[in-house]
């Protein structure tokens, strides 16, 4: 099992693109991608919307999910959105075992 968090940073004028930014440049990104627990953290944008980035965020389990936001770094990131003024959406998944006759549709 594992869980996914779909974060979607809203923001003006290219706000959400430069939060992603300097997520990657600072060395915020890498950190939290070490943390215990964490099994991806990729920013994209939607063709369809410029002013959005989406962050899937992956985690092991709510234990994990729990301790980063437990951590230091949520500050970090509270006040990198703040600089940026930007707003969220969030969607949760939780993983589940693939079937096996899904792999018929996966072009690998």
């Amino acid at each position: 099992m594992s869980i996914s968090v779909n974060l979607y940073y809203r923001g003006e004028n290219g706000s959400a693109r430069r939060f992603a930014e300097e997520m990657e440049k600072s060395g915020a990104a890498d950190a939290i991608r070490a943390e215990d627990g964490n099994l991806g953290y990729r920013y994209f944008i939607p063709l369809d919307d410029p002013e959005t980035v989406l962050l899937i965020d992956v985690w092991r389990d709510q234990e994990a999910i729990d301790a980063h936001h437990a951590s230091p770094m949520m500050k970090k990131i509270a006040a990198l959105r703040e600089k940026y003024d930007l707003h969220m959406t969030v969607e949760r998944y939780v993983s589940q075992e693939q079937p096996e006759n899904d792999d018929r549709f996966i072009r690998k």
